[in-house]
């Protein structure tokens, strides 16, 4: 075969290729995302796998060590001062990345990785009262945008890789990639679900969750509820009951959070002394409390939770230990807080509402996260993958119904209205929380 003849024959498979492209577009696009999907949950699942287990090492540290709580102070001053220094611009943490959804700008920072790692180890370790959630996503994040650039993404297309990056680092720290996927498409625009992202959502996540537990056997805690009565319509009443009281906890803890974090920049101008002050309280709490169940994950508590009914107070103990730590400057996430809070909460309630202790505390944990994150259908889901398909619709009407009580409220200013949650706010469509809430 003559030079001629087999470029003309090497420059007919390229037109064919083409047009079998053009025919079928599923193919080229299920190809390219099946690999960046691939290399994001590998990173991420791998990064939350490290962390998982460093919480793990942390936790056991410190409650087999009880005098490194006098530390909490000096360990909120150094994180305080790495991020006064060298983290200005990506101190926003969650709302970040929801910003670069909204509007993606330049790529995120990969120091956010290593930066909110340290921040939140040292947090748990020294004694401040914070989640898991916010260091997986903001890890997450950092590390995926960096695949912006080699892929050469298009604007769009960054949108659909945070929102992947988001439902890996959610569905690895978790053990739910079926929520993480639906919590990274519903968690920036509440009312709406990008539909376009929907392939690279799951994918990432179930890779990232596989990655986490499969390849570096990062196992998560298991809980278990005893008995789940039929769907009567009396139990659904009682299902409403509750999430209205989940809802309103949430607004509570939503609302707190902003004003405390507004005292301590109005009252304490140096950032870094914010967390000094923040832990000096925390450590007066937890002598007046005379316990360490309020501090760290709270997870031995979570599970106590659904095998007794927990004192009333618990709740709201854990409710304010949370806001101090973080609205003062230390590192974490709201989500596991948020879950310690809704199943000691929803435990209480079974003193007054004839419901089984666990499911009531299983409805909570997953219905307090709803209202304060505006993601009741992620929150749903979750609660099916944690607990069993059983307990689905009573978790689905307190999540609902958590997140309409709730209000215009959220954990994440930077989150954006979509579809107002009633139709007399119609005005608020299209605007972020923070335009709501401005001082």
């Amino acid at each position: 075969m003559s030079l001629k003849q087999k470029k003309s024959s090497a420059a007919a498979i390229k037109i064919r290729i083409r047009v079998f492209f053009r025919r079928y577009p599923a193919v080229p696009y299920l190809l390219k995302w099946t690999l960046i999907c691939l290399l994001t949950g590998v990173c991420v699942g791998s990064a939350s796998a490290v962390f998982l287990q460093s919480l793990d090492w942390v936790t056991d540290m410190r409650e087999n060590n009880l005098w490194l709580l006098t530390l909490l102070p000096v360990g909120g001053f150094l994180i305080g001062l790495l991020y006064y220094y060298a983290g200005k611009d990506i101190e926003a943490g969650n709302n970040l990345l929801i910003d670069t959804i909204h509007d993606p700008g330049n790529i995120i920072p990969f120091r956010m990785a290593p930066f909110v790692y340290i921040g939140t180890i040292a947090t748990h370790f020294f004694g401040g009262s914070a989640g898991r959630e916010g260091t997986a996503l903001q890890m997450a994040g950092a590390i995926a945008d960096q695949f912006s650039r080699p892929f050469r993404l298009t604007r769009d297309e960054r949108k659909m890789l945070i929102i992947a990056a988001i439902a890996a680092g959610f569905g690895s720290v978790f053990g739910t990639p079926l929520a993480g996927a639906v919590f990274g498409l519903e968690v920036f625009w509440i009312g709406r679900l990008k539909y376009d992202a929907i392939f690279p959502a799951f994918a990432a996540s179930v890779i990232a969750d596989r990655v986490t537990e499969a390849l570096w056997h990062t196992h998560h805690t298991a809980y278990h509820i005893s008995f789940i009565p039929d769907l009567s319509f009396l139990n659904i009443l009682y299902a409403i009951i509750a999430g209205i009281a989940f809802g309103l906890c949430a607004a509570i803890f939503s609302k707190a959070m902003h004003r405390v974090s507004a005292v301590f920049r109005s009252k304490i101008a140096y950032p870094p002394l914010r967390p000094v002050i923040g832990g000096i309280i925390i450590l007066f709490a937890v002598w007046a409390a005379g316990t360490t169940r309020y501090i760290g994950l709270g997870i031995p508590t979570m599970i106590s939770a659904f095998e007794q009914e927990l004192p009333a107070y618990d709740f709201a103990l854990k409710m304010g230990f949370t806001i101090i730590t973080l609205s003062a400057g230390f590192k974490g996430g709201e989500v596991t807080p948020l879950f310690f809070i809704g199943a000691a909460l929803g435990s209480a309630l079974s003193c007054f509402l004839p419901l089984p202790t666990g499911l009531l505390a299983d409805m909570g944990f997953v219905a307090v996260f709803a209202g304060a994150a505006n993601t009741p259908v992620a929150c749903s889901i979750m609660a099916m993958e944690l607990f069993g398909s059983d307990c689905g619709a009573y978790a689905a009407i307190a999540c609902v119904v958590a997140y309409l009580i709730s209000g215009h409220n959220s954990i994440y200013r930077r989150q954006g209205i979509g579809e107002p949650k009633y139709q007399r706010f119609s005005g608020y469509r299209g605007k972020r929380f923070q335009e709501l809430h401005k001082k």
